[in-house]
């Protein structure tokens, strides 16, 4: 049964750039236009490349928030290690590279909307914050013990059969319910008919005015290939598609034969953009956390080589204490020029410095550099190369204060 197509969801489909008259995409539009108003957290479902991306911006657009910020993020874009801080920002210090504070998206986007593309690949710990948004509109930077708030409007998208996925514990139950309070299916293009049509024509003319090229026409017979091809990649493959066709076929009317050139081979499987079983694990995510950890590794070298050449420069003559107190030593002989005392008698009584352990030497090379810089620690410290908290403690341990 044909749906009809109102002034309301005409001027949607107009401002949007939507194309299409299937029952389902505009049943899609129309329950956006409905929710908008209202403010409710909506997931919406449907494959890669079915043009999900369009739903938040009607809803935000229809809404109150629309003259506030609009934020989309794709969650599976970002690596794990660093989606917190992304989401929710963090404090100076809070890890290795955090060189200042900054704001996550829940805080940029304050009064308005934020669409978290591909919830469904958002880690555990990550689900747990956000669910606290969702539930209290608090949320804690990385590195703070402050609790903040956020008055914000959350629009999820996913590809991802959600109740596999929490009975699979991969997503929280309490928050995929607390995210689906409103529930947006977006049809596949193999699903909406004459749309393929009406889609591929809009492109091929698209693209012969971007580029100046004659467009080219599609006959019966190519209309009919592309209405029963499955179209597993959807809007997003048909685009592709005809921007090929439209590029070495130029001008030329197209026939059945002409689309199975570009079609993918019918003896191949294509997967649906759905998975319906689990994939290998190809450890790239881990891969892209090591790449990063390993490179802010190197920017911490860095930076310490620049401190300590830094701390030299500044060091009019640097001064190495062990080689200091080898200097003093040597200064006095062990022995006077014209002693009447025997070797033996010399070994048998025990020689104060011959006798010195690691500890006296440590304290009498703390002794002698007090004394130089006239009992100033701070530059005592600097000179031996060591904390001026260390410098306190050992001052203390030796009796020197």
């Amino acid at each position: 049964m044909a749906l009809e197509i109102t002034p309301e969801i005409q001027q949607v489909k107009q401002r949007f750039g939507i194309i299409g008259n299937a029952p389902s995409l505009l049943a899609a539009i129309g329950r956006a236009m409905q929710v908008a108003p209202i403010d409710l957290s909506v997931l919406i479902n449907g494959e890669s490349g079915a043009g999900k991306e369009f739903f938040p911006q009607i809803i935000h657009y229809y809404s109150a928030r629309k003259h506030n910020k609009y934020i989309a993020v794709n969650c599976g874009a970002i690596p794990e290690g660093t989606i917190d801080s992304e989401l929710f920002g963090h404090e100076k210090g809070a890890f290795t590279g955090a060189i200042s504070s900054r704001k996550g998206y829940f805080e940029e986007a304050d009064g308005g909307t934020i669409f978290l593309d591909e919830v469904a690949e958002l880690p555990l710990t990550t689900q747990a914050r956000l669910l606290r948004v969702l539930e209290s509109g608090e949320f804690i930077k990385v590195g703070s013990s402050v609790v903040q708030k956020t008055n914000i409007r959350v629009v999820a998208a996913t590809n991802v059969n959600m109740l596999k996925a929490v009975a699979s514990g991969r997503f929280r139950e309490d928050l995929f319910y607390r995210l689906s309070t409103v529930f947006i299916s977006i049809p596949p293009l193999r699903d909406r008919g004459d749309d393929i049509a009406l889609l591929a024509r809009k492109f091929s003319r698209d693209f012969a005015e971007k580029y100046r090229m004659p467009p080219i026409e599609l006959d019966d017979s190519a209309k009919n290939a592309l209405l029963a091809y499955r179209w597993p990649g959807n809007v997003r493959q048909l685009k592709n598609l005809i921007e090929q066709i439209s590029l070495f076929d130029a001008g030329r009317k197209i026939t059945a034969d002409d689309v199975s050139r570009y079609l993918p081979d019918a003896g191949s499987e294509y997967a649906p953009a759905v998975a319906t079983g689990e994939l290998p694990h190809s450890y790239e995510h881990e891969r892209e956390i090591l790449f990063k950890m390993i490179f802010e590794m190197r920017k911490e070298l860095d930076r310490l080589r620049d401190e300590i050449e830094n701390l030299n420069d500044n060091t009019a003559q640097p001064i190495n204490p062990i080689k200091e107190l080898q200097k003093d030593f040597a200064t006095q002989p062990i022995l006077p020029a014209h002693s009447h005392t025997s070797i033996h008698s010399v070994a048998d009584q025990p020689d104060e410095q011959t006798a010195m352990t690691l500890e006296d030497t440590e304290k009498e090379t703390i002794k002698r550099s007090l004394e130089r810089n006239d009992g100033k620690r701070k530059k005592t410290a600097e000179e031996l190369k060591i904390s001026e908290r260390t410098l306190y403690r050992k001052i203390k341990e030796y009796g020197l204060e």
